[in-house]
């Protein structure tokens, strides 16, 4: 055999000897499986999912960086803990500490990366102490107590104008709400509700556009308009009412409370008001119940509320209390 020969059958075994030994690694890798150095020993990997908002945030393990950017799939992660890094120029990186689990994919897919220095815009144009936001027009609706005054703008602060003056109640009001016509506006705190008619209405028969309604031998606690933007639906410690939105105002009684209502709420698309009450049983024990009272003028006219008493007789008792 000549030395031509001996090269190509030692180059010949040499190559069997490395195709054997890698076949199992070989073998491994298409199965998911990695050497892991610390057990010498071939063990399962798992997967990890990212995606970030902005896209091509840097990618670290346990402070080492990966050439993936996001959005990325990693492959062959040893099973362990690790921290994850997330990087994006000008934005506050993100961190945690994930688990890899072998055979098994990590999904961080609704991360985002938030700027350092986020863009902020001031929208209004003058002193202001509260504002309530109307999502169906898009407008914003401010409020300046040291003028008196109600201001409006649109969601980029333009269009900024003045659209009424309003009369101060002491203490500060609790909340402002804007008629579902967006034509009036109240607001209230414990004993006085303030109107503020932002349109004149020649059907009127009171020309007043601003005016305090008073409430002195009771604690109001939630107001709301009914949907005919005229009548208010008054939640006292005392009890449930409706009253005009005029300076000569009558109240009637709905509900007398037998104590203050902890939960009350509004529907104005049905002009169904739920509430709660306690209620006594023939058993002597007292009852704490949820109530509805539907007012919508297609079932209950307005003008006869007069005549309405709600019956608490047909109404079912719930949670028991000593």
């Amino acid at each position: 055999m000549n030395t031509e020969q001996k090269i190509r059958t030692m180059l010949y075994y040499f190559s069997l000897f490395i195709f054997f030994v890698g076949l199992p690694f070989i073998v491994s890798f298409a199965l998911g499986y990695k050497f892991n150095p610390h057990t010498f020993k071939f063990t399962r990997t798992g997967l990890l999912v990212i995606k970030t908002q902005p896209l091509g945030a840097a990618v670290y393990l346990n402070s080492m960086m990966l050439k993936e950017r996001t959005p990325a799939v990693i492959n062959e992660i040893l099973p362990g803990k690790y921290v994850l890094e997330l990087r994006y120029p000008g934005h506050a990186s993100y961190n945690e500490e994930i688990e890899i689990d072998a055979g098994k994919v990590l999904r961080r897919e609704k991360i985002i990366l938030f700027p350092e220095r986020p863009f902020i815009t001031k929208l209004n144009q003058g002193m202001i102490h509260t504002l309530w936001m109307d999502e169906a027009k898009g407008t914003i609706y401010y409020v300046n107590e040291e003028d008196n005054a109600l201001y409006k703008s649109d969601y980029d602060g333009m269009h900024f104008k003045k659209i009424a003056n309003f009369s101060p109640i002491q203490p500060r009001p609790r909340k402002w709400k804007l008629s579902p016509d967006r034509e009036k506006v109240l607001y209230f705190n414990a004993h006085k509700i303030g109107i503020v008619y932002l349109k004149a209405d020649d059907s009127l028969s009171f020309p007043e556009t601003v005016f305090i309604l008073e409430y002195p031998s009771e604690n109001i606690h939630e107001v709301f308009w009914h949907s005919d933007n005229y009548h208010l639906i008054v939640v006292t410690d005392k009890k449930i009412c409706t009253l005009e939105a005029n300076p000569h105002f009558r109240t009637l009684t709905l509900v007398t409370l037998n104590r203050p209502s902890p939960y009350c709420y509004y529907d104005v698309r049905t002009d169904t008001i739920y509430f709660m009450d306690s209620q006594k049983a023939d058993n002597g024990k007292i009852y704490d119940n949820f109530y509805k009272l539907e007012l919508n003028a297609k079932f209950y006219p307005i003008q006869e509320f007069m005549r309405l008493r709600p019956s608490f007789e047909r109404m079912e008792y719930n949670n028991a209390r000593e």
